[in-house]
C-alpha cells in the first residue's frame, strides 16, 4: 500500500506463551482484532511491541506475521530502528522485502549520541531503501530529541523520510511540526492521551497502545473530529478517557497486557525484567477496561 498514512495506527503488542515465546496465533488474532475495530494501519515491533527484548531473528518473525496476517487490508508500519546502523538496515530491508508498506526508525538507545551522529544515522538507513521512512522520537528513551527544525530539515532532504512519531509528550512540539513544517512532514502522536488534541490541532494520525485494547472507540472519536463533530468527538473521548489515562499513567507495556487479559484476549506477560503491575494498578486498568461496552467499528 502506497496510500498517505492518517488515522489511528494501533502498536501492537506481543503476545508471549507461559513460556516466554512469541505467541504467534495470538499476534495473528491480535492484528485481526484492530483491523476489525476499522484502525487504518498496524505496527509491528514498536515500543509496545517489545522489540527492545527480542532478538532478531524474533522482530522479524513478528514484521512477517504482521504482513502476512494484515494481508494488505491496512498497511503495515514496521519498526526496524536498532542500536546499530547496520542493523537498522537490515532489519530495513528485510521488512522492504517481506512486504511493509513504511519503516518506522526509532533513533539509538543506550549510547548518548550527539544530534550529529543520530541525523547521520536516520539519512544512512533511508537511503539504504525505497520505503517511506517514519522518524520516531523517542526522547525519553534515547536522549535525544528530535527538535521540530531539525524534523523539517530531514524531510526536506531526504526524499523518502514522509513521517514522524512524536512521542515527547510536548503539545508545543507537535503544534510547530503541524504548522512549521506540515508541507514536508505528516505528524503522527505516540502519546495516546493526547489524541484529541492532536487531531484538532491537524496532526496527520496518532499511533496507540491503547488500540490494542480499545480500536473502535479510538477510531470513533478520530472519524468524528474529521467530520468536524466536535461535540461528539468530546463525548466519546471522555468516555474512554479514564482508560486511557489510567494505563498511560502505569508502565505501559504491562498496563496494554493487563487491558488485554481483562477484556478476554489473552496477551500474556512482559518479558523480564519487566515484571506485572502492582495489585491496586492492575485492579483499576482491568475494571475500566472490562467495564466499557465494546463499540462496534465504524465505517472507514
Amino acid at each position: 500500500m502506497s496510500a498517505q498514512l492518517s488515522g489511528v495506527l494501533t502498536a501492537l503488542a506481543t503476545p508471549f506463551t507461559a513460556e516466554g515465546l512469541i505467541d504467534v496465533e495470538n499476534l495473528r488474532r491480535l492484528v485481526d482484532r484492530s483491523v476489525d475495530g476499522g484502525v487504518d494501519g498496524v505496527v509491528a515491533c514498536g515500543s509496545t511491541g517489545e522489540f527492545a527484548a527480542m532478538s532478531g531473528a524474533e522482530r522479524r518473525l513478528v514484521v512477517e506475521t504482521v504482513i502476512d496476517q494484515a494481508a494488505g487490508r491496512v498497511p503495515v508500519i514496521a519498526q526496524t530502528g536498532a542500536v546499530s546502523t547496520a542493523e537498522a538496515i537490515e532489519l530495513s530491508r528485510h521488512a522492504q522485502d517481506a512486504g511493509a508498506s513504511v519503516l518506522m526508525l526509532v533513533t539509538p538507545y543506550y549510547e548518548p549520541l550527539t544530534i550529529e551522529e543520530t541525523v547521520r544515522y536516520l539519512r544512512t538507513v533511508a537511503g539504504a531503501v525505497d520505503l517511506p521512512i517514519m522518524l520516531y522520537n523517542l526522547p525519553g528513551a534515547t536522549g535525544v530529541n528530535l527538535a521540530p527544525e531539525t524534523v523539517g530539515q530531514l524531510a526536506g532532504e531526504v526524499d523518502n523520510i514522509r513521517y514522524i512519531k512524536d512521542t515527547s509528550g510536548d503539545m508545543a512540539q507537535v503544534c510547530k511540526l503541524v504548522h512549521h513544517y506540515g508541507d514536508v512532514i505528516s505528524t503522527f502522536v505516540g502519546s495516546d492521551d493526547l489524541l484529541l488534541a492532536s487531531i484538532a490541532e491537524g496532526a496527520a494520525g496518532v499511533m496507540a497502545g491503547t488500540a490494542n485494547v480499545i480500536p473502535a472507540e479510538l477510531v470513533s472519536v478520530h472519524r468524528a473530529l474529521v467530520a468536524g463533530d466536535l461535540a461528539r468527538a468530546r463525548a466519546e473521548w471522555s468516555r474512554i478517557y479514564p482508560l486511557v489515562d489510567a494505563m498511560m499513567s502505569a508502565p505501559f507495556i504491562q498496563a496494554v497486557k493487563e487491558a488485554l487479559n481483562a477484556v478476554g484476549f489473552p496477551a500474556g506477560r512482559p518479558r523480564p525484567p519487566l515484571s506485572g503491575l502492582d495489585a491496586g494498578t492492575a485492579g483499576s486498568i482491568s475494571s475500566l477496561a472490562a467495564g466499557l461496552r465494546p463499540r462496534a467499528a465504524a465505517a472507514r
